[in-house]
């Protein structure tokens, strides 16, 4: 399968990333040394003392430690005029990693237990992302691309409203969960046919909060219960079987698009529930789409599962004509 190679392939999107940050480090510190001379005698001396600071720590022998602290931070003090005379920033004796936090290894190493960084999750989203053509679809479905003259104007009876209407609503309503995503704790269930916008809206939320660097997972819920069944059942084959699901609790925002077309099994549907819960559980949010009403979800899924979406996600109806059907925009919307 090919997302058992997205661990592998966004380490080794870290691994030249710290290379390179630490390459132009090199380079940045030998052209310093060749125009002030004097930065590399600090940085040999700074170097024997950081040695000597060792033995005298063990030694215990606190009037030489200090006086080998004073001497290193005044070469330390020295080295940052010489920077600020040249106009550099006081970080150009560092590297310049990509992220700040794990030093582009996409571990948090000073944690106890070891961590995952957020940069990390993300460099492995991204990479799904790229394994499933995400990225291009985003380009295409998102709000500044949202043309409501794709809906119908004529009130559907039983509804009450048009398709256009309902659309607006839909619309304003999606704007409004990305615009509090930081502020207020919702979920959101959208449901209706096929080819009345869901998975568009769900592309546009991803694509929204991607932009203000949140981490977003999308997945089918097909492709999620397969994520499921290779972490239980094929994990030697992986090279990081619990890595996509530990996505999957943890990002800021997960979508499961198409839930209901899934074949479910006894483990894929308790690890789902599970999923929903322990987001419910951790304020994650979490926005689901289905072909299934209410009362058709109660018909496949049990109490609980319903329970948690009832009591605990918006519910956003679709409703209207099949939008692909329309040849000028075929393509457009699933």
């Amino acid at each position: 399968m090919r997302y058992q190679n997205a661990y592998r392939q966004g380490m080794r999107n870290f691994e030249a990333s710290r290379e390179h940050a630490e390459e132009d480090f090199a380079a940045r510190r030998m052209e310093a040394f060749k125009k002030t001379p004097r930065l590399q005698e600090i940085e040999k001396k700074l170097g024997e003392i950081g040695l000597t600071l060792a033995r005298l720590a063990l030694s215990g022998n606190a009037n030489a430690l200090e006086e080998a602290r004073k001497k290193s931070d005044a070469l330390k003090e020295e080295r940052l005029s010489l920077i600020s005379k040249k106009g550099l920033a006081k970080t150009y004796f560092l590297p310049q990693y990509s992220c700040a936090n794990c030093a582009d290894t996409g571990y948090i190493l000073g944690a106890n237990p070891i961590v995952a960084c957020a940069c990390l999750k993300q460099k492995l989203i991204d990479e799904y992302y790229s394994l499933s053509n995400m990225r291009e679809v985003l380009r295409d479905e998102n709000f500044d691309n949202f043309d409501i003259r794709l809906f119908s104007e004529k009130i559907i009876e039983n509804e009450g409203l048009s398709p256009r209407s309902c659309m607006e609503i839909n619309y304003k309503m999606a704007i409004s969960f990305v615009q509090k995503f930081d502020d207020e704790f919702a979920n959101l269930l959208l449901y209706g046919e096929t080819g009345l916008g869901k998975t568009f809206i769900c592309h546009c939320i991803a694509k929204d909060l991607l932009d203000i660097g949140k981490t977003v997972l999308y997945l089918t819920v097909p492709r999620l219960c397969k994520v499921i069944e290779n972490s239980r059942f094929n994990r030697d084959s992986l090279d990081s079987p619990d890595e996509m699901l530990n996505a999957v609790d943890t990002v800021d925002l997960l979508i499961l698009d198409d839930l209901g077309t899934e074949v479910p099994t006894v483990i894929t549907s308790a690890a789902l529930f599970d999923i929903i819960n322990q987001r419910l559980l951790t304020r994650k949010p979490t926005v689901i789409s289905t072909n299934l009403s209410p009362n058709d979800l109660a018909t496949i899924y049990s109490e609980r599962m319903v329970s948690r979406f009832l009591g605990n996600y918006q519910m956003i109806k679709f409703f209207g004509e099949d939008i692909r059907t329309k040849k000028k925009y075929r393509g457009q919307y699933k």
